[in-house]
């Protein structure tokens, strides 16, 4: 029941508060010397130890443990005396048994400090968070001394927006095998050509990895990542989407043969009206000049100098054939509200009679509504003075919900849904066209057939016309062996994306009171 009391003679076991005292003392004859390694039997002197042992019956246990101190009959050795030691229950200046040190190292790299010296103190093991902490760094950092097969690489932010690091993951046994300290194709190339063994990299879109990935294991396969590629495609179809959201009133009508009686009058849809105000001005403004630099040969560079912007806003820009795509609105020329959802709701109550703003915010607010009270007072002011108000016009669907729908296996969507994307698809060929595309790129994807259909596939999404879509392809052939190893094997980096995740965990638990050597042992040695 006890093994790591086999060596030792208990002389007595009893109560001392809330503690359990085993009183022992040990039974070898001869103990060798740590320095010389010579036997002696010659006692010198003998003393009593107090180690603090894992919880008997949740209570807290010490050993007091009775060891002697030998004399060293090696007459040349520096050390003249040296205390016995029990192999599995004690070491040179420890207060703990290992099983004890074990058990405290365990919760210390599940939990960190603070966190982990509660539950210590629950488990009647008590230990202070620096002593937790002595522990965790006290542990040595696993060697690599071969890359596994199958290796997974993604960043994750030290501090995010100004440093970042690289995390090496196996991908078949599902562990981290190390940290880089910065993210650069140069520091993984040097970590890859010193641990040869890489048949496998899997990666997301990132053009530092491929670079490293390809000097440090020429020979390897790198593959992109599915749910990134995936993803991508989902942002080329939001811009498409915003590109032809004049067509996405048509989803009106749609609902309201779904949801309104047959014999009931059919809303009028009211056409999409351009928006107006500083801001829309200001945007087409900076359009037209982009486009126009843009003409001229200047490069995005000179362009956000020049301008004033930075280069992802001089993208984005350039991304957009008109400034209405930019301009973010629910065909009414003004912004969406977050209000929006609830207005139907709101002229319910103020027709039932409850004119209160203050009465009506709670109501919204338990309906999910995180607005303001204010906002919900200016809106309803228009009211005033009249007792019953029509009903608000149908908004059209928001150009994330139609693209969500277009990334929606079909027979997934609800009904309304369905009926609102086919009546925006039929009024719109070209997102026809687009979710067409998609459907096919998902089907290649879930079947893992890349190898053959792609290039087909790239070529009839270039046919559509459609320049998020050209965008998109453009990305892939960029990086084409990488995106067909991954529309075709089965790996992916989705081990890895969950250890990033963890990491985020673990940032938060130690937020402030920690260094990246501490972070880095919590990630290589946790279990």
């Amino acid at each position: 029941m006890f093994p790591h009391l086999a060596d030792v003679r208990v002389e007595r076991v009893f109560l001392a508060g809330r503690s359990v005292r085993i009183q022992a003392s040990t039974r070898i004859a001869e103990a060798a010397c740590p320095a010389c390694g010579q036997l002696s039997a010659r006692v010198h002197s003998r003393y009593e130890r107090r180690l603090s042992d894992t919880a008997i019956a949740g209570q807290e246990t010490v050993i007091h443990l009775r060891v002697r101190r030998f004399s060293c009959l090696n007459q040349g050795c520096a050390s003249k005396t040296f205390a016995e030691q029990v192999p599995g229950l004690t070491a040179r200046y420890g207060r703990r048994s290992p099983g004890l040190t074990e058990a405290l190292r365990a919760v210390a790299l599940a939990l960190g400090g603070r966190a982990g010296a509660r539950l210590a103190g629950r488990l009647a093991t008590g230990a202070s968070r620096m002593t937790l902490i002595r522990l965790i760094r006290a542990m040595p950092d696993p060697a690599v001394s071969a890359s596994p097969r199958v290796l997974g690489v993604d960043e994750f932010a030290l501090r995010k927006g100004h440093s970042y690091g690289t995390l090496l993951v196996d991908v078949e046994a599902r562990r981290p095998v190390d940290i880089l300290d910065e993210r650069s194709s140069e520091s993984f190339a040097v970590w890859l050509a010193g641990r040869p063994g890489a048949k496998f990299i899997c990666r997301d879109r990132a053009g530092c990895y491929a670079d490293g990935g390809a000097r440090g294991a020429p020979d390897a396969v790198q593959v992109a990542d599915r749910w990134h590629l995936w993803h991508n495609l989902g942002e080329a179809v939001e811009r498409a989407v915003a590109r032809h959201r004049e067509h996405l009133p048509a989803a009106v009508a749609a609902q309201a043969v779904a949801c309104v009686a047959v014999t009931a009058p059919e809303p009028a849809v009211t056409p999409a009206v351009p928006r107006t105000g500083k801001i829309a001005d200001r945007t087409r403004d900076r359009h037209a000049d982009v486009h126009k630099m843009l003409a001229g040969g200047r490069s995005f560079g000179e362009i956000a100098a020049a301008l004033g912007l930075s280069r992802n806003t001089v993208r984005r820009f350039a991304r957009a054939a008109s400034p209405e795509e930019l301009l973010a609105c629910d065909g009414t020329g003004r912004r969406a509200s977050i209000l929006d959802e609830h207005a139907p709701y709101l002229h319910e109550r103020w027709n039932a009679g409850c004119t209160n703003a203050a009465l009506l915010w709670q109501e919204i607010r338990a309906r999910g509504y995180q607005g303001s009270r204010r906002q919900v007072r200016g809106y309803l002011a228009r009211f005033r003075g009249s007792t019953t108000v029509p009903a608000p016009t149908p908004a059209p669907p928001k150009v994330r919900a139609v693209t969500a729908w277009i990334m929606t296996q079909p027979d997934r969507l609800a009904d309304a849904d369905r009926a609102s994307l086919d009546a925006i698809l039929a009024a719109s060929p070209e997102l026809a066209a687009v979710t067409a595309s998609v459907r096919d790129f998902a089907a290649i994807m879930n079947e893992r057939r890349g190898r053959k259909p792609l290039e087909p596939w790239m070529t009839a999404a270039l046919a559509t016309g459609e320049p998020a879509l050209r965008s998109f392809v453009t990305g892939l052939r960029a990086d084409q062996d990488a995106v067909t190893a991954g529309l075709t094997l089965p790996w992916s980096s989705g081990v890895v994306e969950g250890h990033v995740n963890r990491i985020k965990m673990l940032k938060r638990q130690m937020y402030g009171r920690a260094s990246p050597d501490l972070l880095r042992r919590r990630i290589l040695l946790a279990d």
